[in-house]
């Protein structure tokens, strides 16, 4: 079932009229809608220069806070080398002990596996048991490395 070409709307209508004026029209719209890419553009780089700027004060604040507290746990340390030394030695034995805690804490999770993932109660006091005892020791772990002596282990 054919159609008609003359049936069917256009979708596209051409103006084939030639005009000296729309020519001119046409040249001086592309020509102002250049100049409004251009001013926009020029925007574009003064917020984003700016955006840059306001990234690299934000970053020498950042970095002025983590100096500062280096300086203070640097003085700390140079005030009590003895105290630092055997922070770093509980902190090395902590952590073999976190080693091990994890270890137990994986082989509970290996064997009670299907207990966890079917029952609330189970992974409830799974939780219980072994969360609390791993974040504070966690903390525990940070604060002693923070604050022992970097470097070689001397004997206390």
């Amino acid at each position: 079932m054919a159609r008609d070409p003359q049936d069917l709307s256009p979708v596209f209508r051409i103006d084939v009229a030639a005009s000296g004026s729309s020519e001119a029209g046409l040249g001086r719209r592309a020509k102002s809608q250049d100049s409004e890419v251009a001013d926009l553009l020029r925007q574009l780089i003064v917020s984003q220069e700016r955006q840059n700027e306001l990234l690299e004060d934000l970053v020498d604040q950042m970095n002025a806070g983590q100096r500062q507290r280096n300086l203070e746990l640097n003085q700390w340390r140079e005030a009590n080398p003895l105290l630092a030394r055997r922070c770093r030695m509980a902190a090395e034995a902590l952590s073999r002990v976190q080693a091990e805690f994890l270890e137990n804490l994986t082989v509970d999770v290996k064997d009670n596996y299907d207990n966890l993932i079917e029952g609330d109660f189970a992974l409830n006091e799974f939780v219980d048991r072994y969360g609390p005892r791993l974040a504070h020791l966690n903390g525990v772990l940070q604060v002693l490395a923070q604050l022992s002596m970097p470097g070689n282990n001397a004997q206390v």
